[in-house]
Order: structure tokens, then C-alpha cells, then sequence
């Protein structure tokens, strides 16, 4: 059964436009043009894409119900703003939002993060294939291939390579790297070199490996 979500932009042609590439992607869609209409819909969804400037209630307070909803409380959103401004964008994190897109945003950036969502939710079904590109990655053959050529990576920087994948465009702790991908101990440093040697042979793919400053690594689409 596809994952249904709910799409809520009063503008209508994107909000058409969205719901389009979903579809397309496979997913079901509900649009809604103002606030009022996703809390009157009386369907279950697995996520929620909130604009945050609405003509009525704005997406902020329509998290906030959401999050005090026995129903949709495990919801995940992904709120839509053109205002790129730190202190509205922790407001969103605080009222539970699982993510944030500034817009003007490319339909490819959105769905990447819809699938990262929603598979961070269990909404979905973790591909075994990943796609970059001409970066592709199989988990069953555990092989990467670079248009159409075989890498050769250790299972370390392939288990990192994955990681990075599963959460594409978004930053990946050190401490999750170390804990729960290689579940063993390691040093931060040890991870910043297989991260280096991932880099080499990754070829022009591996600038998109970016240090996220103080945190960790963050794959960029």
C-alpha cells in the first residue's frame, strides 16, 4: 500500500504541482489550500508537508495540533517556507517537525527528504538500490558502482556510504557513525579517515561528502 500524504500550500498551482510529483513517485496524495481543510479531513495519512505561511492558521499552529492529537501525534511534517530564518526553523524542530525546506526548492531535494522522513518513521520500506546520479549503491550485492564501474570499498566506508545514503542531504553524527552503523569503538578521528579514503574513491562524488562542522557528515543530493 503507497504512503499517503497530505500536502497543505494555499498556493494552488504548486500545491498541484507537489502532488503531482508525489503521485508520480508513488505516493497518495491529499491537497489542502488552507489550514482549516487538513483539520477537517477525516482520512489517515504518514506524513504531512505544512506551509508555513497560511491565509488562516499558519503551519506552526497546525503542528501544535497535530502534536496534542492522540491520532496524529506520530505524524511526521516536513514544514515549507520561504523564509530561511534560524529562529523559525528552531520554532518548527521544537514543535516536532522531522524536517525543513526552504523554498525556491527542486522537486528532487523534496521527495529525497520525503523518503528519508519516511523511512526515519517506519512509513516505509528501506530500498535496497540507492541512486546518485551515476552513483549507484546495492545493498544485497554490497557493491557501489561509478558509471557503471565497480568501487572497491571496505565494508567500513561502505557501511558509512550507506548511512549517508539512508539519510541523503541530511547531517549524520560522528557518534551515530561510531555506535550504531560500525558498532564498535572507534576514535572521531578514525571515522574523518575512512571518510577521507570514501572521498578519493568516490571521484567527483566525494566533495558531496560535506563536513558538517562539530557534528558529523552530511551527504548532499
Amino acid at each position: 500500500m503507497p504512503s499517503r500524504i497530505v500536502v497543505v500550500e494555499d498556493d494552488q498551482d504548486l500545491a498541484e504541482l507537489l502532488s503531482y510529483h508525489l503521485r508520480k513517485e508513488g505516493f497518495e496524495t491529499y491537497t489542502c489550500l488552507r489550514g482549516a481543510q487538513l483539520l477537517e479531513l477525516d482520512v489517515s495519512y504518514d506524513l504531512a508537508i505544512l506551509d508555513v505561511m497560511l491565509p488562516d492558521l499558519d503551519g506552526f499552529r497546525i503542528a501544535q495540533i497535530l502534536k496534542s492529537s492522540e491520532r496524529f501525534k506520530d505524524i511526521p511534517i516536513i514544514f515549507l517556507t520561504a523564509k530561511d530564518l534560524e529562529m523559525d526553523k528552531l520554532r518548527g524542530f521544537a514543535l516536532g517537525a522531522d524536517d525543513y525546506v526552504t523554498k525556491p526548492f527542486s522537486m528532487r531535494e523534496l521527495i529525497a527528504r520525503v523518503r528519508a522522513v519516511l523511512r526515519r518513521a517506519g512509513a516505509l520500506e528501506k530500498p535496497t538500490i540507492y541512486r546518485l546520479e551515476n552513483l549507484e549503491l546495492d545493498i544485497q550485492k554490497r557493491e557501489v558502482k561509478l558509471r557503471g564501474k565497480e568501487i572497491n570499498l571496505t565494508p567500513t566506508e561502505f557501511a558509512i556510504l550507506c548511512a549517508l545514503f539512508e539519510n541523503l542531504d541530511r547531517p549524520v553524527s560522528r557518534e551515530y557513525l561510531i555506535e550504531k552503523v560500525l558498532k564498535r569503538d572507534l576514535f572521531d578521528r578514525t571515522i574523518d579517515v575512512h571518510i577521507k579514503k570514501l572521498r578519493e574513491k568516490l571521484e567527483e562524488f566525494g566533495p558531496r561528502i560535506k563536513t558538517v562542522r562539530g557534528f558529523g557528515y552530511r551527504l548532499q543530493a
